[in-house]
């Protein structure tokens, strides 16, 4: 905490921020526990289980010898392949240090002490956070029993005047649960064109393809639509920190009045530009979260737990003493998250590990349950 002669120079709404927790590196926890870092089974951050696209290891490699080099301070590279890829024009993309950043030069562009933003209840923390370094008031949008998003409500709540950014996320984090297209164009239609809506598609590639939002004709047709991604997700980069935020020219014009120089790293782009034309791994790797989804919900149905139906690469249940059965699997060595901070303290959201790490996972979590009961 900042002792009191900073916080008073601080802006009052910086001071007032809680500090984002990470967690406890491996290293630290497999010493905690007397692990091996090796033997320690990340369950917790939705990192893709079979790790980076030998595509991407080339293009860094290759890459590596011209580290002295200072990046692509405009990712032209990057963004002709992303340009390739999704259809759209090369100045309608904007790169970042993860889809963090790019949700960071949001906020800093059209939030400040005054203005409000949307988003729902049990979503990304970043959007919260974004809004109050800006100053700007947060309204959160009560989900639905089911836990679906309340999309009627998120749309009469940007009626209000002050409200000029909106974030959604499909599929949601931590729930999961995935919009339609249809859901998203009748809520784009409802949404005043002067609030930026930002769609968070950090979990898109994990959806079956016939279910996935073709976001890029909504951009052609609504102004206002931002869609952030990211390629730590499925397309195993989360190391090396780099997304994208796709919006029609003028927003990304304006967004890159205050990116920093250099914000994305030579390694990163190299790999990203790589991965975003490997159809394979992303294959295999929908493949192998599907069958690990599977045998997750097969053992929860067993045990009788309530769980949501996933279109992304982690599944949240509801577990009888789950901070203690978190507990239980801490001291084998395997890391889940916890859902106490969401206000959620009956649930944990699993991560979709190796078919080896869900084995482990299974046999300690089954015992853990029976324990608790």
């Amino acid at each position: 905490m900042a002792d009191n002669m900073t916080a008073a120079q601080a802006l009052s709404y910086i001071s007032d921020i809680d500090p984002y927790d990470p967690g406890k590196p491996v290293e630290a926890l497999a010493a905690e526990f007397g692990i091996a870092p090796s033997d320690i089974v990340m369950l917790a951050a939705n990192e893709n289980a079979i790790g980076m696209p030998e595509s991407a290891v080339a293009a860094v490699t290759e890459t590596l010898r011209r580290g002295f080099r200072y990046p692509d301070g405009n990712a032209f590279g990057l963004k002709a392949a992303v340009s390739r890829r999704l259809g759209i024009p090369e100045d309608w993309i904007i790169q970042g240090n993860g889809s963090d950043e790019i949700l960071g030069l949001i906020a800093l562009a059209f939030l400040e002490p005054g203005r409000t933003c949307v988003f729902s209840q049990y979503s990304f923390s970043v959007y919260q956070l974004s809004a109050h370094m800006n100053g700007a008031r947060t309204v959160e949008v009560p989900v639905k029993p089911d836990f679906t998003l309340d999309l009627d409500a998120m749309a009469a709540a940007a009626a209000d005047e002050p409200v000029s950014v909106l974030f959604i996320t499909n599929p949601n984090n931590p729930t999961g649960l995935a919009l339609t297209q249809a859901d998203i164009e009748a809520f784009l239609e409802k949404v005043p064109s002067r609030v930026m809506v930002v769609l968070d598609e950090a979990y898109r590639e994990f959806m079956p393809e016939d279910e996935q939002t073709d976001s890029m004709a909504l951009l052609r047709r609504y102004p206002n639509l931002i869609v952030t991604r990211t390629f730590s997700k499925a397309y195993g980069l989360a190391g090396l920190r780099i997304g994208l935020g796709l919006a029609q020219a003028a927003t990304v014009e304006l967004l890159n009045r205050i990116r920093a120089p250099y914000n994305a790293n030579r390694l990163a782009q190299a790999a990203a530009s790589a991965a975003i034309a490997d159809d394979e791994f992303l294959r295999r790797t929908a493949e192998l979260n599907r069958e690990g989804v599977r045998r997750l919900e097969a053992v929860f149905d067993g045990l009788g737990l309530e769980y949501l139906p996933t279109k992304t690469n982690f599944i949240m249940v509801k577990v009888p003493g789950a901070a203690d059965v978190a507990k239980a699997l801490l001291r084998s060595g395997i890391i889940v998250r916890g859902l106490r901070s969401y206000g959620l303290p009956d649930w944990m959201r699993i991560s979709v590990g190796r078919p080896e790490e869900i084995t482990k996972f299974l046999e300690v979590f089954e015992k853990a349950v029976a324990a608790q009961r």
